[in-house]
């Protein structure tokens, strides 16, 4: 357990008890961000404080409020060109900010004790959405992402099986996406929890691959299926040796240990059609489809 404070001083900051404490809460999110223990609040280092203060404010209401909502984005076979899954992607549609980006919003519920519900609300609109499509006959599995966080909680399991049961769906028909660093955080626990999910019949996925704290080790014997290769290497490998160098070993190291490879982030046809030369599996990005509203996802 690590403590992270924030530190803020009065009259400069404010003069008022509430003004002072969400300043210091600021200043202690920022120490968290940076890894810093200790951060003192700095105006000039948060120039969106109004709006992020009420964002964090009002988030525990959007969770319950039905304030949030869901996008897909497809995960598209690269030989075939056919959609296998779709992930999704939480936006908050805040009624005085519009559509709010996860990036506003989910670092915050990740810091505090909002991980939980808010990764239960994406699961049942998933889950639900899912069911709408399979029930049109659209069999599409759809891809949840689980915080660390989330990973090491008691009740995942039992959480994700309450909404399968509850929607009626098989467990083919969820994908759950772990970071490296979440597995990376207790990897002996996370082990047991994977297993566990596996042994469901939930396809697992290593998503951001290349980017935490990659273990041979540790992926030898990891029960998932597929790595998703992150973006960072995937958007210039047309055009850096070293990207296409990685990318060619990620994707020649994932077949060998009979998993698949998704490659995210893809954005031109040239970038496409080298990873399906190099044998990646899967892709996403926009090139091959934004995140969409459900109600769009068809086109």
């Amino acid at each position: 357990m690590d403590g992270s404070i924030g530190i803020t001083l009065a009259p400069a900051d404010g003069r008022d008890p509430g003004t002072l404490v969400r300043c210091a809460d600021v200043a202690m999110y920022r120490a968290k961000q940076l890894s810093l223990g200790v951060a003192v609040y700095a105006p000039d280092a948060d120039q969106n404080r109004r709006e992020r203060l009420e964002l964090l404010g009002g988030l525990r209401s959007a969770i319950a409020g039905g304030q949030l909502v869901l996008h897909y984005q497809p995960k598209v076979d690269l030989r075939t060109g056919r959609t296998t899954a779709v992930e999704a992607l939480v936006r908050w549609q805040h009624p005085a900010h519009g559509l709010v980006e996860p990036g506003r919003f989910v670092p915050f519920a990740e810091q505090s004790n909002l991980v939980k519900p808010l990764t239960r609300r994406v699961l049942m609109l998933a889950l639900d959405q899912a069911r709408s499509w399979w029930d049109a006959g659209r069999l599409l599995p759809v891809a949840v992402n689980v915080s660390a966080r989330m990973l090491h909680d008691a009740e995942l399991i039992s959480t994700v099986r309450a909404e399968l049961d509850r929607t009626g769906l098989p467990p083919r028909a969820l994908e759950l996406e772990l970071t490296e660093s979440a597995v990376m955080v207790n990897t002996r626990n996370a082990m047991s929890v994977i297993t566990r999910l596996r042994g469901e019949g939930i396809r697992i996925s290593v998503d951001d691959f290349g980017t935490g704290y990659s273990s041979l080790a540790y992926l030898r014997d990891l029960p998932v299926h597929d790595l998703k290769i992150d973006k960072s290497f995937v958007v210039n490998v047309a055009h850096r040796t070293k990207d296409f160098s990685i990318v060619r070993s990620i994707i020649d190291l994932a077949h060998n240990l009979d998993l698949r490879v998704v490659a995210e982030g893809i954005e031109s046809s040239e970038v496409c059609s080298l990873l399906r030369d190099l044998g990646c599996d899967e892709g996403q990005g926009f090139y091959l489809g934004h995140p969409v509203p459900p109600a769009d996802l068809a086109a």
